[in-house]
């Protein structure tokens, strides 16, 4: 069966096409990619202005066009953090349904770790025995510990790099009060999961799931994705630390000049560096692997496996793809979503 996951981040709308086989690796087959690029259209309290909006229902709906081609039989649409926890999410929505004829989902920052965490542990296998998962996406850090597919710990703080960015490190390059003001922030978020975490015995393996990490690791050294997924990737705790040290003196043009650093990143992987960092101090990690698994390969496993024991994770809403027609443009303008107030709504 030929499946796909449509992921909404704060970077880009990702398509991920899989066939996907109950008791077989879902490997991607194609994947399609289109920029959102939200950082600059999150005012101070997270709302999407219009223009952001506006580029994430054109974003999606180029992706569902491109993916069409792909024969996919079914497929699921979710948002992660920037777009959950935007005030006017609702509004986002609405646009992003007038202009592909979908609404995505969005799952609670515990549903996502729990997902990401089944991917995680699945890639590993049993023999990895406990592991400790850190993901930094765009707008929050998810924390796993656990030793089966049901996690034994979950927790999502609000300490994602895009999110840390706009509200910490305002200067280009930042200054070293607002480093250190980030830092001390990201202590306190940690302080309750790094006192809960001291109660389990020490993980076996530490890894880290997201794109923030592996571009770390890459800056770092570690093969390209072009080596493929089966290429071994890591980082220390001493390299992280070399790289903010690096980051930390230029500006976000000259980072994207950088090794594994893409440009719409350029800006935040500073913060996602301190994140990393701080992270790794405060639960004693001197080393983690990364995975090439993560929430979207999560959802893939969870809509294939009627087995796994996911009290957690709600049922993911399929939709077919039987070809998008164009939206007119006009679905896209005019819109009162600066006008609509902050939605109290729980995620499904």
């Amino acid at each position: 069966m030929r499946s796909g996951v449509l992921d909404i981040g704060s970077n880009c709308a990702q398509f991920l096409v899989v066939d996907a086989t109950p008791g077989a690796p879902p490997l991607p087959l194609h994947a399609v990619k289109e920029p959102v690029l939200l950082g600059e259209d999150l005012d101070a309290e997270g709302r999407i202005s219009a223009a952001g909006a506006e580029r994430v229902a054109h974003a999606v709906h180029r992706t569902l066009c491109a993916a069409g081609r792909f024969e996919v039989e079914h497929f699921c649409a979710f948002v992660t953090a920037a777009i959950r926890d935007a005030p006017n999410r609702e509004a986002v929505l609405d646009r992003v349904e007038a202009a592909s004829g979908i609404r995505p989902q969005f799952l609670t920052g515990v549903q996502e770790a729990r997902l990401t965490y089944l991917a995680v542990r699945h890639w590993y296998g049993w023999r990895a025995g406990t592991l400790l998962m850190l993901d930094i996406g765009g707008g929050s850090m998810e924390v796993v510990l656990g030793r089966d597919l049901e996690p034994l710990f979950a927790a999502s703080l609000p300490l994602g790099a895009g999110r840390l960015t706009r509200e910490f490190l305002a200067d280009d390059p930042p200054t070293a009060d607002q480093r250190r003001q980030l830092r001390c922030h990201v202590r306190e978020c940690l302080a309750q999961v790094r006192d809960r975490l001291h109660w389990e015995d020490p993980p076996r393996r530490v890894v880290g799931s997201s794109k923030t990490f592996k571009q770390l690791a890459r800056l770092a050294g570690a093969p390209p994705q072009r080596k493929g997924p089966f290429v071994s990737r890591s980082i220390t705790r001493a390299a992280v630390t070399a790289e903010v040290d690096l980051l930390a003196g230029l500006r976000a043009a000259e980072r994207a000049r950088l090794r594994g650093v893409s440009a719409p990143r350029a800006r935040q992987i500073l913060a996602g560096a301190l994140v990393a960092e701080t992270t790794m101090t405060q639960l004693d990690v001197r080393s983690l692997e990364v995975s090439p698994w993560a929430l979207r390969e999560g959802v893939v496993l969870h809509l294939l496996s009627s087995a796994t024991i996911d009290r957690g994770v709600p049922a993911l809403r399929r939709f077919a793809l039987p070809g998008v027609e164009p939206a007119p443009l006009s679905l896209l303008h005019g819109s009162a979503m600066d006008h609509v107030e902050p939605t109290t709504s729980s995620a499904v």
